[in-house]
């Protein structure tokens, strides 16, 4: 799934209320404020054999998952990003042991694009935002 279409997903246009405006929104802003931030975290975690496949949580709230990277109390944003790695999702529970593979196949080329764990009060969802 990518932002634009879980962005669309909550849009409200199906003929019913209009729903307040997605907080995705705000992380669309954001995301391109700290692409190039992540997208260096992303190459030194596979550079330094951490893991292959880099995964970052997007959230507006407390999140005991990863190493703190961005801090929106700290940049003015509103958004917090954290780094983690396939590996820790797996170990914590995150991902089942039993779905690694299917993750593994459906992940995106994380040098184009990052791989974000976005949590909103809702739930939470991965979404792959290109760099570019």
């Amino acid at each position: 799934m990518d932002l634009e279409e879980l962005l669309s997903a909550q849009a409200g246009d199906d003929g019913q209320q209009p729903k307040k405006e997605s907080p995705l929104k705000s992380l669309k802003k954001d995301l391109d404020f700290y692409k190039e931030s992540i997208k260096e975290v992303s190459i030194e975690i596979m550079a330094e054999g951490l893991s292959q496949y880099p995964i970052f949580i997007a959230h507006q709230h407390q999140v005991n998952l990863g190493e703190l990277i961005l801090d929106r109390n700290e940049l003015g944003t509103q958004w917090t990003v954290q780094a983690s790695t396939l590996e820790e999702f797996v170990e914590r529970g995150v991902i089942l042991k039993n779905k690694k593979e299917q993750f593994i196949k459906n992940y995106k080329k994380a040098e184009d694009f990052m791989c974000l764990f976005v949590v909103v009060p809702e739930g939470a969802n991965f979404v792959f935002y290109p760099y570019k």
